[in-house]
């Protein structure tokens, strides 16, 4: 377990890949097979399953501590963090541990405590608690949360992977994806290239494309590239194997059962075939046609989530799927094929079929550059987020590669708003006021419509936090009301109708894109704006 431990915080202190890739290769090298296959699992968000609540761990905790609640929950709020403040409050270790346990023990205890008694997981855990230092009781608590935010990708733990197997990182992807059990997985098994008779619905690792930062006459002749619409939905692949369907998600959740209407695919398409595209929310009035159009994300969000899908559900929010590439053909993999022939293919395959609820994402026709700058300002008519840039030649490589795929984003949509509400961040901006409230006027009266954290240097996140600090109003647990008086530009993707929101609208991806100082409270946009842009954009 201290091995383990010394790994997360290495990993969490390091701001350089090359030191966080080391790390996780002398983990890797060293570690008991067990403890590996488990670190995997972890990292990647395959978690044993809370077997007890954080009441609990609160309760024991104070206990333990002797402190009253009320100082328990202020040290809280200034960490930000319920296992960092946990494992900073209790008394230091009272008990000699000779004999410490693996990771690996320690997680089986975890799944044997999932039947046992509360008093039986209190004298566990706490036991557990006084004899561990602070690294470990903190790893420790992370692992019952299940709150590890390490800044580590599953890339950077592929390759660590791949350096100490010898292997490489494509089958290590593959290897890790999908659906494996770390309580009977052995880590030989889990780093090779599985077979998929083993486990017919693996999926393959994602392909995904980097944001398009110059223009893109940079490319080079048009004739090498593919333009597509950038679809607003959710990455997905459709797998059909030994007549078994399978629909995964980018973030590897299997969710054939969330999607029902495409279930008549297991009997058209053909077997062995894997499908990459995405899964889209789409217009009720256009499944009568061939051509289906997307519709907003936000009907998709209804969908989400949600394992009990009602008829009523499937009426008002259906899905299709559009089909980007083809990964697997007749059983074989052919992500080494260039795209223009796994199109060709994909081409064939979807014209056998005679249904509106999967459709071949369609290739934009254009002679020049300029023609596609045109092009993709229809993108939000479209419902689309921009367009895709796929070199014709490409072949279909793992994770977030540079060169062959871009995306080409649309300008976000701005408004500007101040600040009305602040709470403190977590992890190492735990102890700043960095996650705020914004409203639009209305009259005389400010409307709240949406928060966001992100956008600010670490400078401008200080002066900010400064300004909470001297201008609190009123304090409602972490939350401070401040006076009205900060600016900043708002940024966002898309926005919708909501009944749940004050303003009525509900918008995607929010950030800070500008602290305007040049402007005052009195020059913020109004509600009526913002329903200017909900009745142009939103849906």
């Amino acid at each position: 377990m201290k091995s383990f431990a010394a790994l997360v915080v290495k990993l969490g202190d390091s701001s350089k890949t090359n030191d966080k890739l080391e790390a996780l290769a002398n983990y890797f090298t060293l570690a008991p097979d067990s403890d590996r296959v488990w670190t995997v699992a972890i990292f990647s968000g395959r978690r044993p399953k809370r077997f007890i609540n954080t009441r609990q761990m609160t309760d024991w905790a104070l206990e333990l501590s002797g402190l009253p609640r009320w100082l328990f929950e202020e040290s809280y709020h200034t960490v930000g963090d319920l296992a960092e403040t946990i494992a900073l409050l209790l008394p230091a270790a009272s008990i000699i541990n000779n004999n410490e346990q693996s990771l690996s023990a320690i997680i089986n205890n975890f799944i044997e405590l999932q039947t046992a008694d509360d008093n039986s997981k209190k004298i566990y855990v706490t036991q557990q608690w006084l004899q561990m230092d602070y690294h470990s009781r903190f790893v420790f608590n992370k692992l019952i949360t299940g709150g590890f935010r390490i800044g580590v990708s599953q890339q950077l733990m592929v390759k660590a992977l791949a350096k100490v197997t010898l292997q490489s990182a494509s089958a290590i992807a593959f290897g890790i994806s999908g659906r494996w059990d770390p309580a009977v997985t052995s880590f030989a098994r889990l780093t090779s290239s599985a077979s998929v008779s083993e486990d017919p619905g693996k999926p393959y690792p994602f392909y995904l494309a980097h944001q398009l930062a110059e223009i893109p006459e940079a490319l080079g002749p048009t004739e090498d590239w593919q333009a597509e619409w950038k679809w607003d939905g959710i990455r997905g692949q459709i797998i059909k194997r030994q007549d078994q369907l399978f629909i995964w998600s980018r973030g590897e959740e299997l969710m054939t059962d969330r999607f029902p209407e495409l279930h008549f695919l297991q009997r058209v398409l053909p077997d062995g075939v894997v499908i990459d595209g995405e899964l889209v929310a789409v217009d009720n009035r256009s499944l009568s046609e061939k051509i289906f159009t997307p519709a907003a994300f936000a009907v998709l969000q209804t969908r989400i989530g949600r394992k009990q899908v009602s008829k009523k559900i499937l009426a008002d929010a259906p899905v299709g799927f559009i089909a980007y590439d083809l990964l697997e053909d007749a059983g074989k993999d052919c992500r080494n094929h260039p795209l223009s022939a796994r199109r060709r293919r994909l081409e064939e395959i979807l014209s056998t079929m005679d249904s509106n609820r999967i459709q071949l994402s369609p290739a934009i026709s254009f002679s020049h550059w300029q023609e596609l700058v045109d092009i993709r300002k229809q993108s939000r008519s479209m419902h689309s987020e921009g367009l895709m840039l796929k070199r014709k030649d490409s072949i279909y490589q793992v994770g977030r590669k540079t060169g062959d795929w871009w995306k080409w984003k649309i300008d976000p949509l701005t408004i500007d708003a101040v600040m009305i509400y602040a709470q403190k961040g977590h992890g190492r901006r735990s102890n700043l006021y960095t996650d705020y409230t914004f409203a639009v006027r209305d009259g005389e009266r400010l409307v709240p419509f949406t928060k966001a954290y992100s956008g600010l240097t670490d400078k401008e996140f200080a002066e900010v936090d400064a300004f909470v600090k001297r201008n609190s109003l009123e304090k409602f647990g972490p939350v401070r009301t401040v006076k009205p008086e900060l600016v900043f530009e708002i940024a966002f993707e898309g926005i919708a109708a909501s009944k749940r929101h004050k303003s009525g609208v509900a918008l995607r991806f929010p950030r800070m894109n500008r602290w305007r100082k040049d402007k005052k409270p009195e020059e913020i946009n109004t509600l009526e704006d913002l329903l200017a842009l909900l009745s142009l954009y939103g849906q």
